[in-house]
């Protein structure tokens, strides 16, 4: 669509000055993240992808925290000041409806909208007046009920507490998503009164003002009924949620993921994982990160802004957090793997291990009960049981080198800045506390001390040690 042509402009107005007082948080509600977002950054971001120019959003409660939260220069805020309805808080956005538009209307609240479903409630207005999108459910509840004419158009919109019992047994829904015409949808919240239970000006009843003087309205029926669910609660939040996933694992599985759980896992959208790989039950894939081809990923795995390259293999109960894994290489089981982790091909670290900025070069292994700080280990370098790199001194962090080939013993103490030099064997239980040549062997221990025909004295009951 072209901005140059004003019948063609499209704006986005979202609504989100609720106070949102079932949620018990002091959050503003539309920032509670769903999915690893805030709901109302999906909303914007389902406005955009519909080709919305210009998006309006009519803020309220915490207004300012809302408004911080969203930096991006195609928002334009609005203030409600009064918590006086939908019909009311439209009415904020006046100063972007004044030329001709087509107007979406959405609830920041009710972050399950698709881009295409917004794309056909423009096409479907395109003929009428406007358009609405509903929703027939097995149990409407709360939700607003939309009667229709004989054509299938609006005809009413009934809000729950106002309904009759012939009005409440229908089950076509309002989502609360709407295209409408500006200005022509203006004289009709200017003409708004409050003659309901909630003493509340309605966009609603703005709608079936409209449909009453014979403008038509159409009614777009979602093939996804759960597009039209709104967060009310926490409740509402952990189902969405849990919805919000569900879709990308579909999306995964069709593109050749094996999820062996999916109601057990959590993959945010943001993930990335390629054909072949397996994720087994309680894995949690967060953010930014991206997981090749072929890869597992066992059971309990928490990975979130780390890359894993194709063919590596993540044992249970790993921790890896901004961590590149090269192809082929094996973390875990009860490994962490903190930001500023590097592991080359076919890197090895295996059980109770932690690696916090460093890097291991290709076919290093460090397999046992170790911590490896500010380090740099050379290609097929071994780490034997207990190794510690002693980075900090309370004051400053320092970096321990570990050569090529090195074999650094079971509970080495390497104090840094400290070198192990390529090739070079340290002894079980040294201290090193200077560099070690290439090829070298060094052995700090304090001599073994044997005490003969010794007996560990007994203490009577009630004697003092």
């Amino acid at each position: 669509m072209s901005t140059s042509d004003p019948e063609r402009r499209t704006v986005a107005i979202v609504l989100a000055a609720g106070k949102g007082t079932r949620m018990r948080s002091a959050r503003p509600k539309v920032l509670h993240p769903v999915a690893g977002r805030p709901m109302l950054a999906r909303v914007l971001a389902a406005a955009r992808a519909a080709g919305c120019e210009q998006i309006g959003v009519v803020v309220g409660h915490q207004a300012a925290e809302v408004r911080a939260a969203f930096p991006e220069p195609d928002l334009v805020w609005l203030e409600q000041r009064e918590q006086r309805g939908t019909g009311h808080a439209l009415a904020q956005a006046a100063p972007l409806l004044g030329g001709p538009a087509r107007v979406l209307v959405l609830s920041g609240d009710v972050p399950l909208v698709r881009p295409a479903t917004l794309a056909r409630l423009l096409d479907a207005a395109g003929g009428a007046f406007g358009a609405l999108a509903v929703a027939d459910l097995a149990a409407p509840g709360h939700l607003g009920r939309v009667l229709a004419t004989a054509q299938g158009r609006l005809r009413r919109i009934v809000e729950a507490r106002d309904a009759d019992p012939a009005t409440l047994a229908v089950h076509t829904v309002n989502a609360g998503i709407y295209a409408l015409p500006a200005p022509a949808i203006l004289e009709y919240l200017e003409r708004l009164a409050p003659h309901n239970a909630q003493g509340e000006l309605y966009l609603t009843d703005a709608l079936s003002a409209a449909a009453a003087d014979g403008h038509p309205i159409e009614l777009l029926r979602l093939a996804d009924a759960s597009e039209a669910l709104g967060i009310n609660d926490r409740a509402d939040l952990a189902r969405v949620h849990r919805l919000l996933l569900d879709r990308h694992a579909a999306a995964l599985a069709a593109a050749g993921v094996t999820l062996l759980e999916p109601a057990r896992t959590s993959v945010e959208e943001t993930v990335e994982i390629g054909e072949e790989s397996v994720v087994h039950a309680a894995v949690t894939l967060l953010g930014a990160t991206r997981i090749g081809r072929g890869v597992t990923v066992h059971a309990g795995a928490w990975i979130r802004d780390s890359e894993v390259a194709d063919g590596a293999v993540v044992e249970p109960y790993s921790v890896l957090d901004g961590a590149r894994i090269g192809p082929g290489c094996r973390v875990g089981p009860f490994a962490r793997l903190r930001p500023g982790t590097v592991l080359e091909a076919g890197a090895r670290v295996g059980n109770f291990v932690e690696v916090k900025n460093a890097r291991l070069g290709a076919g290093a292994k460090a397999n046992h009960l170790t911590y490896l700080g500010d380090a740099e280990v050379g290609p097929d370098a071994n780490l034997g049981a207990g190794v510690v790199t002693c980075n900090y001194d309370g004051v400053a962090k320092h970096r321990t080198e570990i050569g090529a080939g090195a074999f650094v013993g079971s509970d080495t103490m390497l104090v840094a800045p400290v070198r192990v030099g390529a090739g070079a064997t340290t002894g079980a239980g040294s201290v090193i506390t200077r560099d070690v040549p290439d090829g070298a062997l060094a052995v700090e221990r304090a001599p073994t001390r044997v005490v003969p025909d010794w007996r560990r004295r007994r203490l009577e009951p009630g004697t003092e040690g």
